[in-house]
């Protein structure tokens, strides 16, 4: 068996590279892995507001930094989940929340499954998850999702994520990673010299100098250096299923006075989405679009109007995405992380979770069973399949909108490519089916857990159009609204929250 490397170099900055080294420092560091980090001082960091799942927490957390420390550095806030308004006309579900799930939904939680099964059966209860998820209630009220202690001591469990400047995030991540022994050099690779195996032997600098090291980290971004330039790893697209291949991102100012929202806004437009993700000064905007269906300049024109007067003025940055995947995530002794190995559009802010989770499979797997060739195929599967998983949970927010406004909602609702895993599950759904058998039935590969899908659905207003009288005793919306609402009361403000983080010894 080949032990873990003892000399890793990583090709690129930015939140994947650093993200990668501080996690190897973590666990190979103090076994006298060195980590040396390339960095091209010609290649700037998208610092564009991003967010995330509730997965980062894990990421501070085994790296033992608090969110005092690292929350006001990159502007940091807090997400309690995501809210969609404009991808259904369902009367009652125009707009809806996937939200992240806390110890104190129980009841109105449970409610909620109860009268989506219904629902789906004919019966008029009500079933939009923003009605019934505390996450939603604290967006609402602009709270932070995160609960004081009650009189014993004792704090309910929240999930929640985060927003944050990547940009930010990459240079705070940067010292770290520095204050534990990675080095960083700047420099521009010229030519990548193999050996006879076709493995990669080393990277010769455009300054003459040269980096060789027994195992390569391609962070490089969409260009993908080593895996797929110089590789020549097959790329997967998803292109013919997720249309969007475009972003422009506008910043708009906060009011320093005003409520900080704590939820992720993913605003149905003409031809894309947009997002709102409020960091601690100002707003990150987006508009997330298909360039076969709209021009750069009419999308630009598109996202100003929505955003208003806010954004006159204000630079635009127009980015393109190449969405898919990479056939092999590791090849040889190199490992694609972000956006080189792969991407799924920002939709549900799974960037930072596809990276965290490739680097800490890599770790377990080189743990368990070296850096031969046989713990490879394993690794690649696994995470082809979180790749992939996530693709399907993104692809239904498409296929299940109502709009008829656009060429552009009508051809996404009628896209049936790469879409096997969904469309049974929306088979079994529509028919009022054993929706938990089918869940259960597709197993790891949904990567979603059984309380997202039914957000998904339901909150898309994907229901039967003959309703017949619901029955006594099923909870309404309104009445589980007012009691979230009065739990989200004790919650503290977002705002709040954040200025503590500030006044808090970190």
């Amino acid at each position: 068996m080949t032990p873990r490397p003892a000399h890793i170099a990583i090709v690129g900055g930015g939140t994947a590279g650093w993200m990668a080294a501080c996690l190897f420092a973590r666990h190979w560091g103090p076994q006298g892995c060195r980590i040396t980090l390339l960095e091209s001082s010609e290649i700037g960091i998208i610092g564009v507001g991003e967010g995330s799942t509730p997965y980062l927490r894990h990421f501070f957390a085994e790296l033992g930094i608090t969110e005092a420390e690292w929350m006001p550095a990159c502007q940091a806030s807090y997400k309690s989940g995501i809210r969609f308004p404009g991808w259904s006309t369902v009367a009652g579900y125009q707009s809806y929340v996937h939200p992240f799930f806390n110890e104190q939904d129980l009841s109105t939680g449970s409610a909620f499954f109860v009268n989506a099964c219904l629902r789906r059966r004919g019966v008029d209860a009500d079933a939009n998850p923003q009605d019934f998820f505390i996450a939603a209630a604290l967006a609402a009220q602009c709270r932070a999702p995160v609960a004081r202690p009650a009189d014993d001591g004792r704090a309910p469990a929240t999930d929640y994520a985060y927003h944050f400047d990547a940009g930010l995030l990459g240079q705070f991540l940067r010292r770290h990673a520095q204050g534990r022994g990675v080095v960083h050099r700047i420099g521009t690779v010229a030519r990548v010299q193999r050996h006879e195996s076709g493995a990669i032997e080393a990277l010769q600098l455009a300054d003459g100098e040269q980096l060789a090291a027994d195992f390569f980290i391609d962070c490089s971004g969409f260009r993908g250096l080593l895996i797929s330039e110089t590789l020549g790893e097959p790329f997967i697209s998803y292109k013919h299923s997720l249309f969007n291949d475009r972003a422009i991102a506008i910043p708009t100012a906060l009011d320093a006075k005003a409520p900080i929202p704590s939820e992720t806004n993913s605003t149905a437009l003409r031809h894309g989405w947009a997002w709102q993700i409020p960091l601690q000064s100002r707003y990150g905007n987006g508009y997330v679009y298909a360039s076969d269906f709209v021009s750069d300049d009419d999308a630009e024109t598109e996202l100003r109007a929505h955003l208003g007067p806010a954004a006159e003025g204000q630079p635009a940055r127009r980015l393109q995405m190449r969405v898919g995947r990479v056939e092999r995530h590791w090849r040889d002794n190199c490992l694609a992380l972000g956006l080189s190995q792969g991407f799924i559009e920002p939709l549900e802010a799974t960037a930072l979770m596809l990276i965290q989770f490739a680097v800490a499979e890599f770790i377990a797997s080189v743990d368990a069973a070296g850096l031969g060739p046989a713990a490879q195929s394993p690794y690649n599967r696994r995470v082809n399949q979180m790749f992939d998983g996530v693709r399907d949970y993104v692809l239904g927010h498409y296929r299940l909108n109502t709009r008829t406004d656009s060429d552009y909602w009508r051809a996404n609702r009628a896209n049936t490519a790469g879409a096997d895993r969904l469309l049974s599950l929306l088979e079994v759904w529509d028919r009022g089916g054993d929706f938990e058998a089918e869940l259960s039935r597709h197993g790891d590969a949904l990567m979603y857990q059984r309380p997202s899908w039914y957000c998904l659905f339901a909150g898309m207003g994907r229901f039967p159009a003959q309703l017949r009288p619901p029955q006594h005793g099923i909870l309404s919306g309104a009445q589980a609204r007012a009691a979230i609402a009065a739990i989200a009361a004790a919650f503290p403000t977002h705002r709040e929250q954040l200025q503590s983080l500030i006044q808090r010894p970190s």
